[in-house]
């Protein structure tokens, strides 16, 4: 993993979960900086390193982020991994739940990568990361607003992964299963750690592999809707009644 060496990373959501043993994954491989947000400074872990600056983000408020880009000129890989779900399916759920998840999860990342694209240029060559998930290519209707949201997420990652080409900005798509983490609490699922998942989006990362999918059961049901998508739904609609049953 050369390609993190010496390199100033702002991480997302790094309290806990993927972002969190992402940082701890980083720390490991001889960056030169951790930017390490979330909303509330005080469920930050002690990551006991003098490389590790703890900053306070909620990339929903454009003042804070046009602060942290003002702090963190010198970010050469930004790592959008901050996310919510907010559990229903699309005719029954909280609305309000679900425009939670497209505000946080689109809206929010997109803000982040507007305010940093003219930063990751003037250091370029770099990269941006989005965190995504499995559910962007067929949603399990009991988490739709999330999936809804990942998907959109989807989208406009393939597309400014196209407009940052010419600037020397490399742009990836990270797109996970089921991981055990606190959004998956109380799943029966066997879920891969977030530590070890970290270990292998880094490596794929560092293969130049743009479309990631790093675990078992997100390459099985990415699989599955490569060959045809009705077979990921299929998937999803007996799980999902399965559980309703």
């Amino acid at each position: 993993m050369k390609i993190f060496k010496n390199k100033v990373i702002l991480i997302t959501g790094a309290n806990r979960g993927i972002g969190r043993a992402l940082v701890k994954a980083l720390l490991g491989h001889g960056v030169r900086k951790v930017y390490a947000t979330c909303r509330d400074l005080n469920t930050m872990p002690p990551f006991e390193d003098k490389r590790v600056i703890a900053l306070c983000l909620d990339i929903t408020d454009d003042v804070q982020i046009k602060m942290i880009a003002g702090v963190a000129q010198d970010t050469e890989i930004l790592i959008n991994n901050a996310g919510v779900l907010n559990a229903g399916n699309i005719l029954e759920s909280d609305l309000l739940g679900m425009e939670n998840d497209m505000k946080v999860n689109y809206f929010g990342t997109i803000r982040m990568m507007r305010a940093f694209a003219p930063i990751l240029k003037k250091n370029s060559p770099s990269k941006i990361i989005n965190i995504v998930s499995i559910a962007a290519y067929s949603p399990l209707p009991s988490i739709a607003g999330y999936a809804a949201s990942k998907a959109a997420l989807y989208s406009a990652t393939q597309s400014v992964r196209i407009e940052l080409a010419k600037d020397g900005i490399a742009v990836y798509a990270v797109n996970p299963g089921a991981i055990d983490t606190d959004m998956n609490k109380g799943s029966d699922w066997d879920m891969p750690s977030p530590d070890s998942t970290a270990i292998r989006i880094l490596d794929y990362i560092s293969e130049g592999k743009l479309d990631i999918v790093p675990d078992e059961m997100g390459q099985g049901m990415y699989n599955a809707w490569r060959e045809d998508p009705s077979k990921l739904a299929k998937i999803f609609s007996d799980l999902y009644y399965a559980k309703n049953s």
